[in-house]
């Protein structure tokens, strides 16, 4: 097989002229930097999580089967550009914009308060850096059809209102959730990509409340260890001075281990399987 791309935290083989192999690695990426510090097993998680979700959303998908542990082939597809967000709580930088006036929303701006209704708040889809992107710049940089657009925006909220009744019938709540599209050579539209904690947010609902920090079931854990040491600002300096990112930190041991093991919990609470 031929190594097409090697991605944040899987590679991609070509296997055939229109099929792919994801091989999910153990990689681990935060703030769309990877970082030196594997997660045992997380790559088998993440298949695994894919392949059940791809399964039970009502919505044509990519994936043709799971093959090993770590390895899954699906459909080759042209990729849309565009990362489709729904977010159902303000959190991460929707709430970070919120404070700085970027974004208007109907709601006291009080941190992991659930919105009124989930919204779509897309982002580009770069190997650098993820940044906002409106209905407007889509339509307009001609990435998709208006109709387009809307269509998948209605599509990536009932797969989230689907995955977030699943994740409360297991006692979490699902914040939000990154989701992306393809096309087939026809013109098909396929959920692509994966779904995993890799790509929402995971609170157990005991020890949720309004206003504070959560705890996490996702690689928010990474995230927030990354935050606590100052890595986060660093890199953020960097990046507004075009200067190349600043190394990324090992991750101790503890933070490692807690990672792993809330990603197989979650994946035992959602599924009802044994990992």
């Amino acid at each position: 097989m031929k190594l097409i791309k090697r991605g944040k935290v899987k590679d991609i083989y070509e296997v055939a002229e229109d099929v792919l192999l994801f091989e999910f690695s153990d990689r681990v990426s935060a703030f769309d930097v990877v970082l030196p510090t594997p997660i045992p097993r997380k790559g088998e998680v993440l298949n695994r999580f894919a392949e059940f979700f791809f399964k039970v959303v009502e919505f044509p998908n990519h994936m043709i089967e799971r093959v090993s542990p770590r390895q899954m082939t699906v459909k080759r597809l042209s990729i849309i550009p565009i990362e489709f967000v729904i977010r159902g709580y303000l959190y991460g930088s929707l709430y970070e914009r919120v404070q700085k006036g970027e974004v208007r929303l109907d709601i006291e701006p009080v941190l992991a308060a659930k919105l009124p209704s989930p919204i779509l708040d897309p982002t580009t889809k770069s190997d650098v850096k993820d940044v906002p992107i409106t209905k407007q710049e889509v339509v307009s940089q001609r990435l998709l059809l208006e109709t387009e657009y809307d269509m998948l925006s209605d599509v990536s909220i009932r797969i989230y209102n689907k995955l977030a009744g699943l994740a409360d019938k297991a006692g979490f709540i699902m914040a939000d959730l990154k989701i992306e599209f393809g096309k087939d050579k026809m013109g098909n539209v396929y959920l692509a990509d994966s779904i995993g904690p890799d790509e929402f947010r995971l609170w157990p609902k005991e020890s949720y409340k309004v206003g504070k920090p959560q705890e996490s079931f996702d690689k928010q854990v990474v995230r927030d260890w990354l935050i606590s040491v100052g890595y986060r600002d660093a890199l953020n300096k960097a990046r507004s001075q075009n200067l190349p990112p600043p190394p990324p930190p090992e991750l101790p041991r503890d933070i490692v281990e807690l990672t792993a093991k809330r990603y197989i919990e979650a994946f035992e609470r959602i599924t009802g399987t044994k990992f």
